[in-house]
C-alpha cells in the first residue's frame, strides 16, 4: 500500500499547482448548448448545473490501472481514497469561490464534479475561471415507469415466479451449498423502496430482525418535493411503486407462497433518485457517489468498505428529456470508477423498441454498463419495445444490449402496501433479473466479489444464444439479445468450474 500512498501524493502536489496553471480559454465553450440556451433566454434567475473542475494531466490517476494491481476486496477502499484525494485537490478553489458567493453546492467523489444552482448572471464569472473545464445543465428529467397491468384470464401466481424459474435461479438454491444470495449486497437507485414490504423486509441489510437502523443503507437524493415520501426521507420510501418492484425481482421472498426473487438471501441497500419518477443528472449521481461510500443519516463519515456488490438501474437520461454529451460523459466516468471499485453496475437497455439504434440514454448505452434486454419467459421472445442497438448517439456503434432477461408481465411486490404484488413489463423488470443472478455467482463463488467484469463474463458466455441478423448483427452476440438469454445456473457452474482450477493461481496474485 506504500506505493499507493506515493502515488496519491505525487496526484496531490501536482494538482495544488493547477489552478494558476490552466490557461483560460473561450468561455461560452465550456457551456454545454442547454445552458446557454437558457441563459440567452433569461428565463430563470438561477439554474441547476453541474461543474466539472480542470484535471491536469499529471494530476489525473489512471483508476483502471489501479483497481487492477489492487487485491480485490480492497478495491472499494482504496478507488475511493484515490478519487477524494483528486477531487479534494481540483475542486478547492470552485468550491471556495461558490462558498464565497453564499452558493450551496453538493461535491461529488465518485466523479469529479459539482452540483450547485447557480445565479443566472454568475455563471459566466464562474466558467471564465482557469480552474473551471465545463458547466452543464442539469435538466429535469421524467421517466415513463411501467404500469401496473390487468390480470389476465389464466395468469396464474405460482409460489416461484416464472422468470425465476426460467433463467434457472431456483436450481441454483438447489446445488450444494444451496447459494441463494448469501453473503452479496445488492443495491438500487429507484423511486425508492417500501423496505416494510413483506418479501423485501428481512432482506433489507438494515433490519436485523427486531430493530431498523437506516444509516449507510438508504440514502434519499431527492431534496424538495418527493410526493409521499416527502424530502429527505430519513427511512427507505417508495413515491410510486417501481422500485419497490425491481428490488422484489431481485431478493423478494415472503417466506410464503410468494418467492418473486431470484436472490433471496442477498441484502439490499437503496437510494431514491426521482421524485415521482422525475430525476436528474445530479440525483442519479449522487446515489451513484452515495454507493462508492456509502454514508450515515446525515451525509457523513462515508465508508467504502460498504459498497454494494451490484446495483440495478432501471432509469434512463434520454436526450429528449435534456440529458446531454456533457451529462453523459459524466456519468460514464461515474460508471467507470463505479466498476473499477469493484461493483457490478447492471442497467436497462430502454423500451424504446422495436427500431434499431434504440439503445442511446445512459447508463445504458455506456461500455461500462452491464445492459439489459427483455424477453417473455412465456414465450422467450424479445419484447416489441426492448431496445436494440447498436449505439449511436455517441457515434460509437457498439453492440448492445449486452443479455436479456424476463421483463414481460412480471409480477413482484410493489409499494402500495405491505403485502402488495402486481405484474409490470419492460426492461425495468429484465435488468433486476441479471442483478439478482450477478448475486447468485458472487454468493456461489465468493471470491469472485468485486470482480464484475468476471461476473459479467460468466453471465454473458453461459447465456442461452439466441442468433440475430437484425440492426447490423451477424449471429450471436446480436443487437437484439446480446449474449442471449439470461440462465443462471449456468453460469454459476461455469464460475464454480472456473474457480476450481484458477481460483488458487487467481488468489496468488494479490498476495
Amino acid at each position: 500500500m506504500n506505493n499507493l500512498r506515493i502515488e496519491l501524493r505525487l496526484a496531490l502536489a501536482a494538482a495544488s499547482l493547477c489552478a494558476s496553471a490552466v490557461a483560460a480559454g473561450g468561455w461560452t465553450d465550456k457551456l454545454d448548448p442547454t445552458l446557454r440556451t437558457q441563459m440567452e433566454a433569461k428565463t430563470a434567475s438561477a439554474i441547476p448545473v453541474l461543474i466539472t473542475p480542470v484535471v491536469p494531466a499529471k494530476a489525473k490517476l489512471d483508476i483502471t490501472a489501479l483497481s487492477a494491481r489492487t487485491p480485490p476486496l480492497q478495491r472499494p477502499q482504496v478507488i475511493h481514497a484515490a478519487l477524494r484525494a483528486e477531487a479534494a485537490a481540483t475542486q478547492h478553489d470552485v468550491l471556495d469561490w461558490l462558498t464565497k458567493n453564499g452558493i450551496r453546492y453538493r461535491a461529488f467523489t465518485v466523479v469529479n464534479a459539482v452540483a450547485a444552482t447557480l445565479p443566472a448572471d454568475r455563471i459566466a464569472t464562474l466558467a471564465k475561471r482557469a480552474d473551471v473545464l465545463r458547466i452543464d445543465a442539469d435538466p429535469v428529467i421524467h421517466q415513463v415507469l411501467p404500469k401496473s397491468e390487468p390480470v389476465q384470464f389464466g395468469k396464474a401466481v405460482t409460489a416461484i415466479e416464472l422468470g425465476v424459474s426460467y433463467i434457472n435461479a431456483d436450481d441454483v438454491w438447489a446445488l450444494p451449498g444451496n447459494p441463494r444470495g448469501a453473503g452479496v449486497v445488492v443495491a438500487g437507485q429507484d423511486t425508492g423502496y417500501r423496505w416494510t414490504h413483506n418479501a423485501i423486509k428481512a432482506k433489507y441489510l438494515g433490519w436485523d430482525g427486531a430493530v431498523a437502523d437506516h444509516n449507510y443503507h438508504w440514502h434519499d437524493a431527492i431534496h424538495s418535493g418527493g410526493g409521499v415520501c416527502g424530502a429527505n426521507a430519513v427511512a427507505p420510501c417508495d413515491d410510486d411503486e417501481h422500485g419497490t418492484h425491481t428490488m422484489g425481482t431481485m431478493v423478494g421472498d415472503d417466506g410464503g407462497t410468494n418467492q418473486v426473487g431470484v436472490a433471496p438471501d442477498a441484502k439490499w441497500i437503496g437510494c431514491r433518485n426521482m421524485d415521482q419518477g422525475n430525476g436528474t443528472p445530479t440525483t442519479y449521481l449522487e446515489c451513484f457517489d452515495w454507493f462508492l461510500a456509502p454514508t450515515d443519516l446525515n451525509g457523513l463519515n462515508p465508508d467504502p468498505s460498504k459498497a454494494p456488490h451490484v446495483i440495478n438501474n432501471s432509469w434512463g437520461c434520454p436526450t429528449s428529456e435534456g440529458c446531454n454529451s456533457g451529462n453523459w460523459a459524466t456519468m460514464q466516468t461515474a460508471i467507470a470508477n463505479l466498476t473499477a471499485a469493484g461493483v457490478l453496475v447492471v442497467a436497462s437497455a430502454g423500451n424504446g423498441g422495436s427500431g434499431c439504434f434504440t439503445v442511446n440514454d445512459p447508463p445504458a448505452m455506456f461500455a461500462e454498463s452491464f445492459s439489459v434486454g427483455n424477453f417473455s419467459a412465456s414465450t422467450g421472445a424479445l419484447a416489441g419495445s426492448s431496445s436494440r442497438g447498436p449505439v449511436t448517439t455517441d457515434g460509437s456503434g457498439r453492440m448492445k444490449p449486452d443479455i436479456a432477461a424476463p421483463g414481460q408481465s412480471v409480477r413482484s411486490s410493489t409499494g402500495a402496501s405491505d403485502s402488495s404484488y402486481d405484474w409490470f413489463s419492460g426492461t425495468s423488470m429484465a435488468g433486476p433479473h441479471v442483478a439478482g443472478a450477478a448475486a447468485l455467482v458472487m454468493s456461489a463463488v465468493p471470491g469472485l466479489q468485486r470482480e464484475p467484469a468476471l461476473v459479467r463474463q460468466f453471465l454473458t458466455q453461459s447465456a442461452t444464444a439466441v442468433s440475430s441478423t437484425s440492426c447490423s448483427s451477424a449471429g450471436v452476440p446480436n443487437n437484439l439479445y446480446g449474449s442471449g438469454r439470461l440462465n443462471a445456473l449456468a453460469a454459476v457452474q461455469s464460475a464454480q468450474a472456473w474457480w476450481v482450477l484458477n481460483g488458487p493461481v487467481f488468489n496468488n496474485g494479490f498476495e
